[in-house]
């Protein structure tokens, strides 16, 4: 299911004032509440924010670390390294700097391979040796987060299906019925950049639910 986080994180996030019920910190609401309204006219501001999060990756999208206490900085290239464990990620506006973490379905596991491994269809959608796809495991939409070294196979901790990233993302093993979607890249800037938008279903059939 598609779900969306109740309140924003990272760059999303809206400052909380600290606790007492004083003059002070009744001013300070007061203030916020002033600079919301005339930022947000009609909650129209808000309404936007809130749908955008939800969006899946788009071109010229950056990528930044899911959970990370630097929200709003993209990921270098030069920091995955080739055999480094997969990057749990999320994408966000270069412009605004808003995350697309409004849904789990918008998670993105990045990773970097040795090019010579790579069937064609990957290497084409890869930069640099850089490969992304949903996070989403197409069994049950459980995260894959796990990943096998000594076969580089992504692994579901869920129920055992594991993809192959170097073809695909294709099913490898388990009851996953098909390939995670694949994330097209391009580098821009020294840092990997969304080239379009996810190739192929997000998360389970609904003949699966």
């Amino acid at each position: 299911m598609d779900s969306a986080h109740k309140v924003g994180n990272g760059c999303n996030a809206i400052p909380q004032a600290r606790s007492g019920t004083g003059p002070a910190r009744r001013h300070l609401l007061q203030a916020g509440a002033i600079a919301m309204a005339g930022l947000q006219p009609g909650n129209a501001r808000a309404g936007s924010s809130d749908q955008d999060r939800m969006m899946r990756p788009r071109p010229g999208d950056l990528l930044v670390h899911a959970g990370d206490d630097r929200p709003c900085v993209a990921i270098d290239a030069a920091e995955i390294l080739p055999g480094d464990a997969p990057v749990i990620a999320w994408a966000m506006d270069p412009e605004t700097k808003l995350v697309r973490d409004g849904s789990r379905l918008n998670q993105i596991v990045l990773l970097r391979l040795d090019p010579a491994t790579m069937e064609p269809d990957t290497m084409a959608r890869s930069a640099g040796g850089l490969v992304a796809y949903s996070a989403i495991c197409t069994h049950a939409q459980c995260t894959v987060s796990g990943w096998i070294q000594d076969r580089q196979v992504l692994h579901c901790p869920c129920h055992q299906s594991e993809y192959d990233p170097r073809n695909g993302a294709g099913v490898v093993a388990g009851p996953a019925p098909r390939p995670l979607a694949a994330l097209p890249l391009k580098i821009a800037g020294g840092r990997p950049e969304v080239a379009e938008g996810f190739i192929g279903k997000v998360g389970m059939s609904q003949q699966n639910m």
